[in-house]
């Protein structure tokens, strides 16, 4: 049974609101849980085997281009996202690269997590790789919450906030 995921918008106090300008691209999905934000950022960072195969192949496809992998060396990260803002309530990760910038906010309030990704190009490269990644984002990222749904289900009570 797969757990009920969401679009939705990013809530108002989301502190990647202050990042996002007209042209930006901008989605959020949200699942039911009371989780706190770190730990159902850690859940969401752990891809399941065929997520990770699909990252591989980006690495394998882009390192002609030279574009990062991972974030940058000598900073906390959560997976491979170098963490910029952590709360109970919301985690912001992500980092700039040449041809774009992104981060990805994950926040609990009210008994729903939300998963939401911005990302800001800089050029035809950035708007490229943006449009041929989409799909597989959009199955990640519904995956990741619908994997925070389960770990909070009824044999795994979520801790309160």
């Amino acid at each position: 049974m797969y757990a009920a995921v969401t679009k939705t918008t990013l809530p108002a106090d989301s502190r990647l609101n202050d990042r996002v300008t007209p042209g930006d691209f901008l989605d959020c999905y949200e699942t039911r849980s009371n989780m706190r934000a770190p730990d159902a950022a850690e859940i969401i960072v752990d891809f399941p085997d065929w997520a990770q195969w699909l990252v591989g192949v980006r690495n394998a496809l882009t390192a002609p281009f030279g574009l990062l992998k991972d974030g940058p060396e000598g900073v906390e990260k959560i997976g491979a996202f170098p963490i910029e803002y952590s709360s109970d309530q919301e985690v912001i990760a992500g980092f700039n690269d040449k041809h774009l910038e992104f981060r990805v906010s994950v926040g609990s309030a009210e008994g729903k997590v939300w998963l939401a990704t911005w990302v800001q190009t800089h050029n035809l490269g950035g708007r490229l790789y943006l449009c041929g990644i989409m799909p597989f984002h959009i199955l990640i990222a519904r995956n990741a919450l619908a994997r925070v749904a389960r770990a909070t289900g009824p044999d795994r009570p979520a801790r309160a906030i």
